[in-house]
Formats: structure tokens, C-alpha cells, sequence
């Protein structure tokens, strides 16, 4: 497990969203998160929807299914999921800016149901989900066991649950961890980035059955190129972002720099995007 070399303080998760709200969602969209380019012609629009799409398949979404979106940004996702799967959705974010921009956009006769809630003190009841997923946020939680556990705890027996995961190479080179993963780690409010190792004894420990692990880098590191452009681009013509980035009482403005880290870390192959798919036995 790769730490950052000082333990982050207790609140850094939320107040690091909180305060790039607005840039998040210009620069990223609804969705904040990776997209997914099978074929390199998808719009950014339609890659964040691709992998949203990948995710919900292998967490074996049906219709009509009740689905647990763990740390659910801004909902967009959790909107997908509802309106191409058919299924109920309850979406937790920690974060307060975006829970109210989901609660915003008018969920249809509650569906979906946003939180704002911490995942790892959810108070969701036993056996209430037929699948979850969890798109890049269990690398915010500090108790990657207890999150697990969780998942376990509110999935009904033979329920799925599907991870996407930024993850630590199995070996990575001194400079890598010191110049790269470690920053990318304190920067970017990651308590710990795991191993593929680590994640399989994390979800067999809370007792899930592993069944497939998908490597799907190449098809998402395209994000943070686009990501970076469209930074540099809003720090030429938008004075807002510009200010934002130049003042020193912005306690996030050095996301900047680890963007350009992350992208760094997948040509290396320091980092790795995988989907883990796993299942409730019973």
C-alpha cells in the first residue's frame, strides 16, 4: 500500500471536493470521474457514460434491482444507472457541494435517493442491495477493510459489487513512489493507493468471492490529458480559475501539478485503472 509519508488530517476527502467544485465539474463535467475510450472516437461525454455503463454490467445491474453507488459525486452516474439499467438507485456522497447539486436535479419519485453520509458510518440496513458499485472512491477511505466490510454488510447474499480502482503497480522504482505515487497520494487526498494485491485480500477478507479483475488503463489514462488541456485552457481565459490557482489561500491549487503527476504515473506504468468484480456468496 502506498501512503503518503505524513497521515492526512481528518476532513481533507471533503474539503478537497468542496473547494474545487467549480472547478471539478467545469473541467470534468457531472461525472467526475475517468472516461472509457474502446475505440479512441468517443467524446469525452460518451467515455465517462462508457465506463459508468462497464461498471453497472459488472456489478450485474438488472432492472428494477436496488443499487448502492458508494461515493456517488455530484450523481450522474447513479442518473445513468436509473435511466439505462431501470433500477433504483441510492447514491452517498461525503461531500455537501455535491450532494445539493444532485438533490438539484430533481430526482423522479426519489430515484435516485442521494445521501450525504460518510461510507464508512453509512447507517444503510442489512441485506438492502442487490449490487453496489464504487467508481474511484475507495482510494479516499482510509479503512479499506471496514468499506469492504460495508459493502458486504448492505449487499443481499449472491449480490455483486464492482470497484474501480487507481492502483499501485506490484513493483514500482524508487523515484516512482517518491516523485510520483507518494505526491499523487498527499496531493490528491488518498489515504492509501493499493496494490491489485492488496485489493483481493481487502474484498476476500470481508468475505467476497473475487471474479474477475479488469485492467482497463489504456482505455482511461486518455482522461488526464484531456483534463490537464482543458485546465490550462480555463487558466488563459478565465480569470476566476486563474485566481483561483495564484492565490496561496487555496489549499487545492496544487491538484494542478498532480494532474500532470498522474498522467506521468500511467506512461510509466507506476499506476494501473482496474475493475474488480466481486460477489456475496450465497
Amino acid at each position: 500500500m502506498i501512503r503518503p509519508r505524513r497521515p492526512l488530517a481528518v476532513g481533507v476527502v471533503a474539503d478537497h471536493y468542496q473547494e474545487l467544485d467549480r472547478l471539478y465539474r467545469e473541467v470534468w463535467g457531472e461525472h467526475v470521474h475517468h472516461g472509457l475510450w474502446r475505440t479512441g472516437r468517443e467524446s469525452p461525454g460518451e467515455a465517462v457514460e462508457l465506463l459508468a455503463g462497464f461498471v453497472a454490467g459488472q456489478a450485474g445491474v438488472r432492472p428494477g434491482d436496488h443499487v448502492c453507488d458508494v461515493g456517488s459525486g455530484y450523481g450522474a452516474s447513479a442518473r445513468y444507472v436509473v435511466k439505462q439499467f431501470g433500477a433504483r438507485v441510492t447514491a452517498v456522497t461525503i461531500v455537501p457541494a455535491q450532494h445539493a447539486y444532485a438533490e438539484a436535479t430533481g430526482p423522479v419519485n426519489g430515484n435516485p435517493r442521494y445521501l450525504l453520509r460518510d461510507w464508512l458510518d453509512n447507517s444503510l440496513p442489512d441485506t438492502s442491495f442487490d449490487a453496489a458499485y464504487a467508481i474511484e472512491s475507495t482510494e479516499h477511505m482510509d479503512d479499506k477493510a471496514r468499506a469492504f466490510a460495508e459493502a458486504f454488510r448492505v449487499l443481499r447474499p449472491g449480490g455483486g459489487l464492482a470497484v474501480c480502482a487507481w492502483i499501485a503497480a506490484e513493483a514500482v522504482r524508487p523515484w516512482e513512489r517518491r516523485h510520483l505515487l507518494e505526491p499523487i497520494c498527499r496531493e490528491g487526498r488518498l489515504p492509501g493507493m493499493g496494490t491489485e494485491t492488496d485489493y483481493r485480500a481487502l474484498l476476500a477478507g470481508a468475505g467476497f468471492a473475487v471474479e474477475a479483475v479488469t485492467d482497463i488503463s489504456r482505455e482511461v489514462r486518455g482522461t488526464w490529458g484531456i483534463c490537464l488541456r482543458e485546465t490550462l485552457r480555463r487558466i488563459r481565459t478565465d480569470p476566476a480559475t486563474r485566481a483561483f490557482l495564484l492565490s496561496a489561500a487555496s489549499r487545492n491549487r496544487i491538484f494542478l501539478l498532480t494532474m500532470a503527476r498522474i498522467w506521468a504515473a500511467y506512461r510509466t506504468g507506476a499506476m494501473r485503472y482496474l475493475v474488480f468484480r466481486a460477489r456475496r456468496p450465497g
